[in-house]
């Protein structure tokens, strides 16, 4: 499976594409992602089984689109959000990180 990039179409595999979240922010329940390619940030909501991409408005975060990703799942820590998919655990941190930052934990 293949995950684009909004901005630019490029397509990256899952752990390139989760590798580059970063800043997770638990108030809107959403983290940033930087294009490895085009530099491109993108606000994204993680939701079982899809990627919601959209804004902040207003105090929440609205989705706009969706992309699905089957077998993508979530799982909001105190810190961080932890994002699974098959065997691998990527954990986006609150703290605001350099992009290509968000490890993955097998």
């Amino acid at each position: 499976m293949l995950i684009p990039c909004m901005a630019c179409d490029s397509r990256f595999l899952p752990d390139e594409y989760f590798r580059a979240c970063h800043n997770y922010q638990r108030g809107t329940d959403s983290v940033a992602w930087t294009c490895p390619h085009c530099g491109n940030q993108d606000d994204l909501r993680i939701l079982p089984g899809e990627l919601g991409f959209g804004a902040t408005g207003r105090g929440r975060f609205d989705v706009h689109d969706r992309v699905r990703v089957p077998g993508l799942r979530r799982r909001r820590q105190d810190l961080r959000l932890d994002i699974s998919l098959d065997q691998k655990v990527w954990r986006v941190p609150t703290a605001t990180r350099r992009p290509g930052e968000a490890r993955c934990f097998f």
